[in-house]
């Protein structure tokens, strides 16, 4: 017996549009058949992963992500668990790794990544990188269980601890040679701009920060930095290009940072900032 699959792939064609839909389809018959390949001639077995496909399709036309229903995401190769307690990777988030990795420097650094949420960038640049220690933290106790997980699973060596990057500080003598940080930085006053599917599922906590206070977590950032960051140490943080250049002024007025520099992503937008202590 086989169940004709064009119903599921015309209602995604209708959510996301033909091509989106297609590309949408394929992924989804790459979890749940990968003895398909994504060419199949539109059949599909009528098993127990019917009600699973019907549940996973009903929640896109339900303004749910892709990602969560599945349970997982890509990330640099790396199949990343994700749910609504932290945000689902972007592309531009690989492209902060993918930057990191390509410099060049000595074996053996220690790392810190602030809200680190799912653990991506953690888990990537200590198995794609020549880093001795990698620690992460997050304010967020389900977030960190979701990172914690995702480094189990995968066999990376990354240590999570809680932490409330605004309220807290690191202790006295803590120090590490690299920083990197996606936190949040969508301007409350941005929500009404963006993907319904984010805006309605993906954590608010990981993605909004006040509009009069827009570049918080940076500042934090910046002024621990002078204390727990060792000399000639990296910052590389993903940025909200709104505030680019006043984000950029901030590092460069600092005294104790030697330079910094923005970065643009794919798309062209300065998306990355790249300092260096002194």
């Amino acid at each position: 017996m086989a169940q004709d699959s064009f119903p599921f792939s015309e209602r995604l064609n209708i959510l996301l549009g033909p091509e989106e839909g297609r590309a949408v389809f394929r992924e989804i018959m790459r979890e749940l058949y990968p003895e398909l390949t994504a060419s199949a001639s539109g059949q599909i077995p009528e098993d127990r992963r019917m009600p699973e496909l019907e549940k996973i399709v009903s929640g896109m036309e339900a303004g749910q992500p892709l990602q969560y229903l599945l349970g997982k995401a890509h990330f640099m190769g790396l199949e990343i668990r994700v749910n609504p307690s932290v945000l689902v990777p972007r592309p531009e988030t690989e492209e902060l790794v993918f930057t990191i990795l390509q410099g060049k420097r000595p074996a053996g650094r220690k790392v810190l990544d602030l809200c680190t949420g799912s653990g991506c960038i953690a888990i990537a640049l200590q198995a794609k990188g020549n880093f001795a220690i990698v620690e992460a933290l997050d304010v967020s106790p389900e977030a960190l269980e979701t990172a914690r997980f995702n480094s189990r699973n995968l066999g990376a060596e990354v240590s999570f601890f809680q932490f409330d990057l605004l309220a807290e500080s690191f202790s006295e003598n803590a120090c590490w040679d690299l920083w990197v940080s996606n936190p949040p930085y969508v301007a409350a006053s941005e929500a009404g701009a963006m993907d319904q599917r984010v805006l309605d599922h993906e954590p608010h906590l990981a993605l909004f920060v006040p509009d009069e206070d827009a570049l918080c977590f940076y500042r934090r950032i910046l002024e621990l930095s002078q204390k727990h960051l060792n000399p000639g140490g990296e910052i590389y943080l993903e940025i909200n290009p709104m505030y680019a250049s006043e984000l950029l002024q901030l590092f460069r007025e600092a005294y104790w940072i030697k330079s910094a520099e923005l970065i643009g992503d794919m798309s062209g937008k300065q998306r990355f900032l790249h300092a260096q202590k002194s």
